[in-house]
């Protein structure tokens, strides 16, 4: 599947340091990269839209912060191999496709382009490989064979489930008991009360054909991928075992982390399927979390349809710590687009308050779990400088402008 053009980056002079982000699965700051030999390349998976419908706010909060992880990992010096999914075949995007009467195919291609222009106009880092579940089919089905050969695989009617169990590290990646497991499933599309599964937590690995629905042929029958085993199959075959993290919304935690971490685990005992799991809080609008169902969906592409900067939707999406779960405010953009502009007008002066300072600070804030505020203070502190706005304006560093300039551009995806 066709990615999107990264935007040129500016070089820094100054090397960043190692990156250490919260792992959901420890619960704990851990230093990542800490035992990467050199000329390997740093691994990140990080799940993809499902493109029944326009890029949200949500989805571009969670993708801007993992796009700041790839900049952090290059500025420490690493070559990173980034694999995101599109997930072109599902049942929402089938729902989607019949409410509005159209083709899933085309419905797909649409707005997975629109995608692509909003990842664009933000300024995100395209990832190495942008893989398609329809395309990844023959992958699903090399990993189903694997499980079959390990005996954790069988059959409801037409359909193939996963037996969770056979991985005794289920349960590891969210640190959940069984009973809220069991609660949360339905909700987030599983299954635990179909007759004739094992285990309430077994999930649909294949999923035969339906009347009208798509299906392609297979040994095990006409039919489709389930969600979970679509990212495993394609994170083990670009990234391979032990990838360095699986990146994504909190709301993946589970069962959609879980079960790829599980499936993967099982085909290859002894290997985890990745080292770190990174998750992204959720984004509210109007008092609750943004999402189809409730309809307080805010669009990227209707903000840049509004003549909204891009560069001030990132800016604001910056103003809050990645793993925290905020609100979408009108007000709050506004702040970012008179931010943005008192950020300009304090680059284009060129002299300017010690740049020095703000690089190390910005560079080693974002090293930190992903500090996107504590950078911001720090450049706002600089442009206060550089303004006079707490007394008389710094100009002391005659390449201050530039540098900063090259900073904001480079580390936290801002052109100025």
């Amino acid at each position: 599947m066709r990615s999107w053009s990264s935007p040129q980056v500016p070089g820094l002079s100054v090397a960043g340091p190692p990156v250490a982000l919260h792992d959901t699965a420890t619960g704990r700051l851990e230093t990542t990269l800490a035992d990467l030999a050199p000329g390997e390349p740093a691994r990140l998976y990080v799940c993809g839209i499902t493109p029944y419908d326009a890029t949200h706010i949500g989805h571009a909060a969670t993708y801007v912060a993992f796009d700041l992880l790839v900049r952090a990992w290059r500025h420490a010096g690493h070559r990173v191999v980034y694999v995101q999914n599109v997930t072109d075949v599902d049942d929402p995007l089938l729902e989607r496709a019949e409410k509005v009467g159209t083709d899933w195919r085309d419905l797909a291609e649409r707005e997975t382009q629109l995608y692509r222009e909003d990842m664009t106009a933000l300024r995100v880092l395209a990832p190495t490989h942008f893989v398609g579940a329809v395309e990844s089919i023959p992958l699903v089905l090399d990993h189903i064979a694997e499980l079959e050969a390990a005996g954790a695989v069988y059959r409801v009617e037409d359909d193939l489930y996963f037996s969770v169990t056979a991985d005794p590290a289920f349960g590891g990646v969210s640190g959940w008991d069984r009973e809220t497991m069991t609660r949360v499933f339905p909700e987030r599309g599983g299954d635990p009360d179909r007759a004739g599964k094992k285990d309430p937590l077994d999930c649909v690995v294949w999923r035969g054909e339906r009347p009208g629905e798509p299906a392609w042929d297979s040994r095990l029958g006409r039919g489709r991928p389930g969600w979970h085993v679509e990212c495993t199959a394609i994170a083990r075959e670009h990234l391979g075992g032990a990838f360095d993290v699986q990146g994504g919304g909190s709301d993946l935690v589970f069962p959609h982390h879980e079960m790829c971490a599980a499936s993967a685990q099982v085909a290859t005992p002894g290997t985890p399927f990745a080292r770190l799991y990174a998750h992204a809080g959720m984004v509210a609008f109007d008092g609750e979390k943004m999402s189809k169902s409730k309809g307080n969906l805010v669009f990227v592409s209707a903000l840049r349809n509004a003549e909204v900067d891009p560069m001030a939707v990132r800016l604001r999406l910056l103003g809050e710590h990645y793993r925290s779960d905020w609100e979408w405010t009108d007000a709050d953009l506004f702040t970012a687009v008179d931010r943005l502009a008192r950020w300009r007008r304090a680059v284009a002066i060129g002299a300017g308050a010690p740049a020095d300072p703000v690089v190390r600070d910005v560079l080693a804030a974002l090293a930190d779990d992903l500090d996107a505020p504590t950078a911001v203070a720090v450049v706002d502190r600089w442009v206060d400088d550089t303004l006079g706005t707490t007394g008389l304006a710094d100009t002391s560093d005659r390449d201050a402008g530039a540098r900063v300039r090259d900073l904001l551009d480079a580390a936290l995806g801002l052109a100025l």
